[in-house]
């Protein structure tokens, strides 16, 4: 029998520090997840939806059928839902770190979709 101590694994940091919670990629993420459902729930928002995907580049494939020679270019936002007081759709992201990758994807959902991310 082994009597060496069982040491947990330790996790891996993640590259900007954030910590999951509760499901959300990390702890100010989760606290706004429950700020709009709170806000859902007295009627000053609807619709609420997480982790919404919207494509920003489509896939591209060979002209010749062979398959596909670059992926979809994708922009998930954390959260989507509707202002009841406007009637407008907003479409949020908890940001802790503007990456250049995230300012890229921003700017393409606006000039794309005519969607401008409110940022929290």
């Amino acid at each position: 029998m082994n009597n060496k101590p069982i040491i947990p694994a330790r996790r891996r940091r993640s590259k900007y520090g954030a910590v999951p919670t509760g499901g959300h990629a990390s702890r100010k993420e989760h606290r706004r997840a429950r700020e709009l459902h709170l806000m859902q729930r007295a009627g000053l928002i609807s619709g609420l939806r997480e982790q919404v995907p919207f494509t920003l580049i489509p896939s591209q494939f060979a002209e010749d059928g062979s398959g596909c020679i670059e992926r979809a270019c994708r922009y998930i936002a954390d959260f989507v839902y509707t202002d009841t007081a406007t009637g407008l759709q907003v479409v949020e992201d908890t940001k802790g770190v503007r990456t250049p990758e995230y300012k890229i994807k921003r700017k393409l959902m606006l000039y794309i979709h005519g969607i401008r991310i409110k940022e929290t």
